[in-house]
């Protein structure tokens, strides 16, 4: 570590990594002070697995949703209260104060930072670097039942792939349970399990995903993105655009366009 705590007086960003023993006492005050004055000038704080221990000692999780290795999370739990512990996720995004489960979660969490920062290409860069999902849910499960048959989970991972390369063809329930050779109910159980999604949220997202970054990187207008990812019409694309993101695709390119 290359300074110490005066580093959380001009950090915007404070990762608190996880530690051995979390549930045995609480971290030093000296950390505590720094965490607590960095929130309050307005920086965001994220955990990282056990991490969230140190964050609850603040009380600036106290009344909000928060997680951790599921090793630990009945522990965070009796520890803390006034936490409000989800132990099926693999991040939490409380704004102001984030946490995730285990150190592969931490990589989730902090590409979903990315893409909230400097958008869907700078994140997806990230991802192929670090040989990783470029997204992953953080409702999804942390882990799934041992009774769940292991080799559906490649086929559902090659249909996922196969319809990112489709975005822009008809993809209904229908053909991507085809596609992984199962009953449309199957697939839709076990595809919830694997992303924390329904199938056609996750398509959905994923079209969305492909217009944030051909807003990022091309000049192409807002009708013809929409057509080019399966979202039929602009309207249909600002409609998903305000529902998933919170803005328009206008005002999303003004801010993560190349260049500015």
């Amino acid at each position: 570590v290359a300074y110490g705590l005066e580093a959380l007086e001009w950090a915007d960003v404070v990762f608190v990594p996880g530690y051995r023993f979390p549930d045995r006492e609480d971290p030093p005050e000296p950390v505590v002070a720094a965490l607590v004055a960095a929130h309050e000038r307005g920086a965001r704080l994220a955990a990282i697995s056990t991490g969230a221990f140190a964050l609850a000692a603040t009380g600036l999780l106290d009344g909000r949703r928060a997680t951790t290795h599921w090793h630990y999370t009945r522990a965070l739990a009796a520890r803390y209260p006034l936490v409000r512990v989800d132990e099926n996720v693999l991040f939490v995004d409380a704004g102001s104060v984030l946490t995730s489960a285990g150190a592969a979660s931490g990589i989730d969490l902090c590409l979903h930072m990315l893409r909230g920062e400097l958008g869907v290409a700078a994140s997806n860069h990230a991802a192929r670097r670090l040989v990783a999902a470029p997204y992953r849910s953080g409702g999804q499960a942390q882990y799934v039942p041992r009774s769940v048959p292991e080799p559906l989970g490649e086929r559902f991972a090659a249909t996922r792939e196969w319809a990112l390369h489709r975005l822009g063809e008809p993809l209904s329930l229908q053909v991507l349970a085809r596609h992984a050779a199962v009953s449309p109910r199957t697939f839709s159980r076990r595809f919830a399990e694997d992303t924390g999604y329904t199938p056609m949220q996750w398509v959905t997202r994923a079209r969305v995903d492909l217009a944030r970054e051909l807003l990022e990187r091309s000049e192409r207008s807002v009708e013809r993105i929409a057509d080019e990812v399966g979202l039929g019409t602009g309207t249909n694309l600002r409609l998903h655009f305000q529902r998933v993101l919170g803005t328009t695709p206008s005002d999303y390119r003004r801010t993560f366009a190349r260049g500015e």
